[in-house]
Parts: C-alpha cells; sequence; structure tokens
C-alpha cells in the first residue's frame, strides 16, 4: 500500500470515528490527511471506495497478525484462541470503544458488503486451513473443515454482534472453540 493511500485510510478512521461516516466529507478527509482534494480523488473516487480500502487493509492487518501469532503454535485450541482473539475480540472491542463504530458498520453499501463477504471468505478459508489436518475425524463425524470453517467464521461473527459484553462473548467462543475441538477428535 502506497504512503498517500495509508495516509489517507488512517485520516479516515479518525474521522468516521469521531464523527461517523455520512457526516465526514472528502473535503474533510483530505483536510485531515494533508492533502490536496486532488491528492484524495486520484487515490479514491468516493467515500464507497475509501470504506472497501478500510476493509481490505483492516482484513490484511488482522490476517497478517493471525498469521503471526500462529506461528509455532501447533494445538488446535490454541491456534483457535489466537484466531478468535484476533478476528472476533479486537473487532468487538474496536465497536466497543469507538463512538460511531456502528455508523462506520451502517455506513457499508452493497459495494462494501461484497468487500466484508470477501474478508469473511478470507477468514473462512483461513480456518479451513487450520481444520484441514482434521480431516479425518471431522469426516467421521459427518462434517468437513469446510463445512466447520464456514461454520465457526459465521457463529462467531454472530456471537460478536449478539453478545452484551466482552465476558459473555468469550464464554461463547470458548463453547465455540470446544466444540471444535470435540468435533476434530
Amino acid at each position: 500500500m502506497a504512503d498517500t493511500e495509508k495516509n489517507l485510510l488512517e485520516a479516515a478512521v479518525r474521522l468516521f470515528s469521531r464523527y461517523g461516516v455520512k457526516r465526514t466529507s472528502m473535503s474533510d478527509l483530505a483536510t485531515e490527511a494533508g492533502v490536496s482534494r486532488q491528492t484524495l480523488y486520484h487515490v479514491f473516487r468516493n467515500k464507497d471506495e475509501v470504506l472497501r480500502a478500510l476493509i481490505r487493509a483492516y482484513t490484511d492487518d488482522l490476517i497478517a497478525g493471525i498469521e503471526s501469532g500462529l506461528e509455532g503454535v501447533q494445538a488446535l485450541g490454541d491456534q483457535l484462541d489466537v484466531v478468535f482473539a484476533k478476528m472476533v475480540v479486537a473487532g468487538f472491542e474496536f465497536v466497543e470503544t469507538t463512538p460511531n463504530a456502528q455508523d462506520i458498520i451502517d455506513g457499508f453499501n452493497a459495494a462494501g458488503q461484497e468487500e466484508l463477504e470477501a474478508s469473511a471468505e478470507r477468514f473462512r478459508a483461513l480456518l479451513e486451513r487450520l481444520f484441514s489436518p482434521h480431516g479425518e475425524a471431522l469426516a467421521h463425524a459427518g462434517l468437513s473443515a469446510s463445512e466447520l470453517a464456514e461454520f465457526v467464521q459465521r457463529t462467531a461473527k454472530a456471537a460478536s454482534h449478539a453478545a452484551r459484553d466482552k465476558d459473555q462473548l468469550l464464554r461463547q467462543l470458548k463453547t465455540l472453540k470446544q466444540l471444535c475441538l470435540t468435533a476434530c477428535r
């Protein structure tokens, strides 16, 4: 990612968090990033493109953090702890601590939704890779690594949206992890 794009995305996060997506203009974004509007429009044609780029950048960072956290971790339970901490708990904490986080989430239009689906697919593929070595046990349980990965990705996302607080989320993730470990035995 080019420095200008990174600078613009960091400015977007600050403004969207502070004022919300709807109340942030492209002009505000250029000013916050310290670039001309012409430079901003050269990188992003509109706010939708900024939102899509934010999703991609956030996903890239999360996946990189998960991959780094998984280095040397062999046990599936420990691997799931890493994934859940980065993929679910960190996102939950962001929403809890960012005043306009819901506005950012609600600001995603159809194009943004497509980007969110692509992000979910990347997490599903990562989970499938973790479950693949347990294919025989999963088959014995009537599952595949792909099916379990999709279930875990969607269930973890739902848990993060429905949890009343972090403690409840952690309890739900512990249950989900235990179900995975049982299926993989």
